[in-house]
């Protein structure tokens, strides 16, 4: 993986960093995109250029296909190609169907669908071949739990995404896959729930708790790998066997 040039969404905390940081680790030059939190994608990038590793911080919204353009453009001039993708930026609102307005839908459709569905449309027009897709879903679309209909919708369209293009894009030898976390220790999970409602989410897993973003980030690398070359169009659930 020395010196290929991944694009990570949404990578300023949480999975994201943890997989930026992973796939730094591994020898990729790493680019990735924030949307407000400019001190923590500057904290990244400040921790991997000491290392020793290359790594760009740009401030795009990815729920703005003008911007996205934009984006794909900049790295394209800089860097000429792409090989790894991973389409992790997303957002959850924890809404009965009942209750979600019309103004949440489109938050969630905006961003975890049509942002991630232009981003692999300008991905693969500078993707070399050989490269590797990677989209973030979630466990939570095989749970059907209540208040989560729209975020679930929201990412079994990312699968159904996932499963296309990978026979789309096969013939160029650039395999495309979804992991699907389950609870995960970020704050975007911990937001809004009390420590029993972590616990019992954590009582569901055959390890009896919640997964940490570097375990996330760990399968996202090994999908990037020459050892996961005959993997594509597959979703992998990442959630220590809680389904």
């Amino acid at each position: 993986m020395k010196g290929k040039l991944a694009l990570v969404t949404g990578g300023s905390q949480g999975i994201g960093a943890a997989i930026v940081h992973e796939l730094s680790t591994y020898g990729c030059r790493v680019i990735f995109n924030y949307l407000r939190n400019h001190e923590k994608a500057t904290e990244l990038v400040d921790s991997i250029r000491q290392s020793g590793g290359f790594c760009e911080a740009y401030q795009v919204d990815f729920s703005n296909v003008g911007e996205i353009s934009t984006f794909f453009k900049t790295v394209a001039a800089a860097h000429t190609s792409l090989d790894i993708l991973v389409n992790n930026a997303g957002i959850m609102i924890n809404t009965p169907i009942a209750d979600v307005s019309e103004e949440e839908f489109d938050q969630i459709f905006d961003l975890n669908v049509k942002g991630l569905f232009f981003s692999c449309r300008e991905a693969i027009r500078i993707m070399n071949t050989g490269g590797s897709i990677i989209n973030i879903g979630t466990t939570v679309t095989k749970m059907m739990l209540p208040g989560y209909g729209t975020y679930a919708a929201s990412k079994g369209a990312v699968e159904q995404i996932t499963r296309v293009l990978a026979k789309e894009l096969g013939p160029r030898g650039i395999r495309v896959n979804c992991v699907s976390p389950g609870p995960t220790d970020t704050s975007l999970f911990r937001r809004g729930k009390t420590e029993q409602q972590v616990q019992n989410l954590a009582s569901m897993s055959a390890f009896n708790r919640i997964g940490t973003p570097e375990e996330i980030a760990q399968m996202v690398r090994l999908l990037c790998t020459k050892e996961s070359g005959w993997v594509s169009g597959q979703n992998i659930f990442t959630n220590g066997g809680l389904i």
